[in-house]
């Protein structure tokens, strides 16, 4: 099976979001795009999510969610608080 790539450019707001609480937490964001990756001839596909790197932790996002999800999948936070998580690592 082959597996087709295709690369997700970040949602405009949510990167400016992002961008707006680093700057604002005085730190520096390094972000990196996800993708949709589809099994070909078949209907299954993964959407690997945004990455946003900040005091080496990954944090990862989806466009169009309010949901930040710190490393994995299991632990997650509203991005509203962001701010205040970073403030305290």
């Amino acid at each position: 099976m082959k597996i087709i790539k295709q690369e997700l450019q970040f949602e405009e707001c949510l990167k400016q979001r992002m961008e707006f609480i680093c700057e604002f937490s005085k730190v520096i964001p390094t972000f990196i795009n996800g993708s949709i990756r589809k099994l070909e001839k078949t209907n299954l596909t993964y959407i690997e999510p945004h990455r946003v790197i900040v005091k080496d932790i990954t944090f990862l996002v989806f466009n169009y969610s309010n949901d930040v999800y710190i490393s994995n999948l299991s632990k997650k936070i509203k991005l509203s608080e962001l701010k205040e998580y970073l403030k305290n690592i």
